[in-house]
């Protein structure tokens, strides 16, 4: 009989990354040498209820299935999603970027509609882990780092000991809800003055937003205008541009951004004491509108950074403190999740 197909023993391996945000929900495959195959972005239909998510993610991964046609095995499928989450399994407690999504056990479901091992790990764990062995980890060797990813709210995953540290039931590493203004903007966690309200790409447009209102904000408002008229959204990068053509309000919006993430990691420095920290997301795009203004609070308020500080442009040194724009991109997330059943399966 006639083979359409390869055999199993010629075919390569393939898994499966799941990036669900916020707002997008980003679904992709890779090759075991991490090269992307393919991707499909949809419109996270938060507001018609996580099953509704379940089944634009399930449909998605059969489209993919469906593309690669026989020269791939599927060899596991990897979801990076918000916190707070209850690992291994996957169940959110009130997720302040996916209302509605409290309970919900993404684990058990997915593997329900696709009838394959699903593993999930908070996105930026999943981040930090495609961070540390295929970008900065890369070019500065070590066994721990610590990433905060800027996007619609701020995560953090850390790596200890080449191990992602997931805290007693997964809810470690939520650097996105350190308060760094007493009182401050009431977040989706119940609290007020986290970070994530001052320093995500959600926060700049706010703020962008909230200076047009007050007025003096003359090029705000009219590139707002216009943006919203065009593309229906005014966006981080949107006032990056602004910025680098010298708006000084959009200047202020992005050092203010600065000055609360510096505080923010002067926390992480001075508890963790990790050689490497890095900054992803969308809003790392600004790190020349924002790293100036942040490097000067991580001095102010971190001895141990002032005493492991690197000289400029000096080449990667062991006992020096390193704090560094990510190097893989938004696609980060992505990889991160497609390396998760290499990583269960002691392959990474």
């Amino acid at each position: 009989m006639k083979q359409n197909a390869a055999t199993s023993a010629e075919k390569g391996r393939v898994t499966i990354g799941i990036d669900l945000g916020g707002t997008n929900l980003r679904i992709a495959a890779f090759d075991s040498a991490w090269k992307r195959l393919d991707s499909i972005t949809v419109p996270t239909r938060v507001a018609d209820g996580p099953t509704e998510v379940v089944r634009d993610m399930c449909d998605s991964i059969d489209r993919l299935r469906q593309q690669w046609g026989a020269n791939y095995e599927l060899f596991g499928v990897g979801i990076g999603a918000p916190g707070p989450l209850e690992l291994p399994s996957g169940r959110f407690y009130r997720p302040p970027n996916l209302p509605g999504f409290d309970a919900f056990v993404l684990k058990d479901v997915v593997e329900a509609n696709l009838r394959i091992p699903v593993i999930v790990e908070k996105d930026a764990n999943a981040a930090a882990l495609a961070e540390w062995k295929s970008g900065v980890g890369k070019q500065m060797p070590g066994n721990s780092m610590c990433m905060l990813t800027l996007g619609t709210g701020v995560g953090a995953g850390i790596i200890l000991d080449r191990k992602i540290w997931h805290g007693m039931i997964g809810m470690g590493g939520e650097g996105g809800h350190i308060p760094v203004v007493e009182d401050g903007f009431p977040c989706g966690c119940g609290g007020r003055g986290c970070l994530e309200q001052y320093a995500s790409a959600t926060a700049i447009g706010r703020a962008a937003t909230l200076a047009a209102a007050r007025g003096g904000a003359t090029a705000i408002s009219r590139l707002m205008g216009r943006r919203i008229q065009e593309h229906g959204e005014f966006t981080a990068r949107d006032l990056a541009g602004l910025a680098r053509d010298g708006d000084d309000v959009s200047r202020q919006i992005f050092a203010d951004a600065g000055k609360y993430l510096g505080m923010a990691l002067a926390m992480l420095v001075n508890v963790f004491n990790l050689p490497l920290y890095v900054i992803g997301g969308g809003v790392v795009s600004g790190w020349d509108l924002f790293a100036p203004r942040m490097f000067e609070e991580l001095r102010r308020l971190s001895y141990i950074y002032c005493l492991t500080e690197p000289e400029k442009d000096q080449p990667f040194t062991a006992g020096k403190t390193y704090v560094v724009p990510a190097a893989t991109g938004p696609d980060a997330g992505l990889l991160g999740a497609a390396m998760l059943p290499y990583l269960e399966a002691g392959l990474l």
